[in-house]
């Protein structure tokens, strides 16, 4: 996959997701984080794409992925609490809130 294929498919997935279909999303950005696994656009896209079909598991993953490179994203951090809190985990996204008001998110 060239740099311009990965770049294509992420806009095609952006557009899929803002249209309500993360499922065909979270497609698209599979591949484009198998080429690009450092790409933390890709992997925050992807993660929204597996939140909003209910793959919460497979958000946790990616958002914990998002969390170890990133450390300081507040977004990656409040995103990965409420998918804990939809997963009925609330001791653990307690603590993953905390870190995110401490960031400053939203």
């Amino acid at each position: 996959m060239t740099m311009f294929d990965v770049y294509d498919e992420f806009r095609r997935a952006e557009l899929y997701l803002e249209s309500g279909r993360p499922t065909d999303a979270a497609r698209m950005l599979e591949t484009v984080v198998e080429a690009e696994p450092r790409n933390e656009a890709a992997l925050e896209l992807l993660a929204r794409a597996y939140f909003g079909s209910a793959q919460l598991q497979r958000a946790e993953r990616t958002l914990t992925r998002l969390v170890e490179a990133s450390p300081c994203n507040a977004w990656a951090r409040r995103a990965l609490a409420r998918t804990m809190d939809r997963q009925s985990r609330v001791t653990e996204a307690a603590t993953q809130h905390r870190m995110a008001d401490v960031l400053g998110a939203a």
